[in-house]
């Protein structure tokens, strides 16, 4: 089941912090961590020397120049974030988002995504998984160290995983779409939507996030993609064929 967890750093900046993190997900049993255009070397010596026996994580972590990329192939992702300018996006607790987490590993790969130390994910980014974590922490100060998120998720994971071990497993749901193919498909009608008349192009990414929010919460089956895509399709050919 840990193999097809995959933790992702988006543009981290400390080597320590890397280093620290591949040493965690040694300790929990993870086998891939993806990084998103790291400002800094994950080979360093520093970052090697933090990960001890966790440094072949490091020799082999997969890197990519944007979050949707990294996210391509995953059927579950869960962002944190510790920000109280979050907009309109739901948060929720490890309660929640955990357990939903590992029902998806039966599907394919599931992952949780932490952002840049001084800053985190911004909006964008948080609309791209389909839940979001937050931890309770003390309101006087809700920032934590990237490596020690990355350390609380993951025993909190790990407790979660240790119970459900015990339960009767809910019944996987296979044929999910990828993030990447569901955002295809609204990426497909954005464009329609903007040809006929019903969004402006100054306000579409605006309009379009909400919709792309719920999508990703709703865990889209690949066939409902599909269905999806050949209705954009024939909308599109019949506003063709009435301007010819």
């Amino acid at each position: 089941m840990n193999q097809k967890i995959k933790i992702i750093l988006v543009e981290p900046t400390g080597e320590i912090n890397i280093g620290s993190v591949a040493r965690l997900c040694s300790n929990f049993g993870l086998e891939e961590i993806r990084l998103v255009s790291p400002r800094c070397n994950a080979l360093s010596d520093m970052a090697k020397q933090m990960a001890v026996k966790g440094t072949p994580l490091l020799e082999k972590a997969r890197y990519f120049d944007s979050l949707i990329e990294a996210v391509s192939d995953c059927r579950r992702v869960v962002a944190t974030c510790a920000r109280i300018d979050h907009g309109e996006i739901p948060l929720s607790g490890p309660s929640e988002c955990l357990p939903w987490l590992l029902e998806g590993v039966e599907s394919g790969p599931v992952a949780i995504v932490f952002g840049r130390e001084d800053r985190g994910l911004t909006n964008d980014e948080l609309l791209i998984a389909q839940k979001v974590l937050k931890l309770d922490l003390h309101s006087r100060y809700v920032s934590l160290n990237l490596s020690h998120a990355v350390a609380i998720a993951l025993y909190e994971l790990q407790n979660f995983q240790f119970e459900n071990s015990f339960l009767a497993q809910p019944p996987s749901k296979k044929g999910l779409a990828t993030l990447s193919q569901l955002g295809g498909c609204l990426d497909d009608a954005e464009n329609l939507l903007i040809d006929v008349g019903f969004l402006m192009k100054h306000t579409a990414k605006s309009r379009m996030s909400k919709v792309r929010a719920f999508m990703n919460r709703s865990e889209v089956s690949q066939n409902e993609v599909s269905l999806l895509r050949g209705m954009i399709r024939q909308i599109r050919w019949a506003l063709n064929s009435t301007r010819s």
